[in-house]
Order: structure tokens, then sequence, then C-alpha cells
């Protein structure tokens, strides 16, 4: 009984807070001769990256879809594979958040507001519609997760291996 209540008393106080990645929405559509995924992930990060961000160490994350065509005579076959990095990192002089993606950054004031950029993507181009064989089926497997690869050095010695820093979501899609 006394677990069960110091649990509620905690639950009730917010002192626990849910971490990992999960996913709001994965969507792909037809338009405009193009397949594109729409994705949106909310995360919430452990304290120990967040303590390691608030310290000034980039973090970065990375989305990656590939479509698959469906054969069962062999291994399916990859149609088409996509990728996108973000760096976040802290700037102690400025107090601000820095996203960079694809050559641009863009600052913002809190953490909470560059997460938010860097979780989500509208109208991603995955594949032309001329790459998909009307008479085939089609998949796509989908990833998106905190990178501690591109931890500095250091840092993958010593916490890249730890449970707080393997933060990510998987999901596989049927395209109809």
């Amino acid at each position: 009984g006394l677990v069960l209540m110091l649990l509620l008393w905690t639950l009730g106080s917010g002192q626990v807070q849910a971490q990992g990645i999960e996913l709001a929405l994965l969507q792909l559509q037809r338009q405009e001769g193009e397949l594109t995924l729409d994705f949106d992930a909310r995360m919430a990060l452990p304290k120990t990256v967040e303590d390691a961000m608030q310290r000034g160490v980039p973090v970065y994350f990375v989305a990656e879809a590939t479509l698959y065509r469906s054969r069962w005579y062999w291994r399916d076959e990859r149609v088409a594979r996509v990728q996108r990095s973000w760096r976040v990192a802290y700037q102690p002089l400025t107090s601000t958040w820095r996203v960079g993606f694809g050559g641009f950054n863009q600052s913002f004031q809190t953490l909470g507001e560059a997460l938010t950029v860097v979780s989500r993507s509208t109208r991603w181009k995955v594949a032309e519609l001329t790459q998909l064989d009307p008479e085939s089926r089609h998949y796509l497997e989908f990833s998106y997760r905190l990178d501690s690869s591109q931890l500095p050095s250091p840092l993958q010695l010593g916490l890249g291996a730890q449970a707080d820093w393997v933060l990510g979501v998987e999901r596989t899609l049927r395209v109809e």
C-alpha cells in the first residue's frame, strides 16, 4: 500500500514525466505526382539529455523514410530512401537555441520551440509516383531518433550507451 501511495503522490505532483518519442501523426499522401510524408513526433527528453544541451552540447535528430516494393520471390526492393537531419545547440552568449537544417540556421528563445521545429515535417517528398509499380504493393519504413553517433567523441564514450541517450520511434506504413 505504501509504494502505491507514493507512486500516486509522485504522479499527482507532476514529478514523473514520460520520456521518449511518440508519433502524433504519420501519414502518406499522393499529391502533384509525388508520394509525400507528414509526421509529427512528440518528445519528452530525459533530464540528462536536456542538461547536456543546456551546457552547449549539440544534439542531432534524424528522420529517415525508406520505400519498399513487396516481392514474394526475392527480398523486397528498395525504391527510395530519404533522410533529414537537424542540429540543435544552445548558444550561451545569446541565450538562444539554434536549429541547423540543410545549411540553414534559425534561432529560438526556448528549447521547446526548437524541438517543435525539428520534430515535424509536412509534404516531405519520398518518391515520384512514377516510381511506384501499380501492379505491386509498397510499404514505407519510417524512423525518427536522437542520433547519438553525432555526439562529441568524449560523450559517445561515456553517455552514448546509456538508456537516456537511446531515443527513437519506428513505424511501417502500407502505401495505399
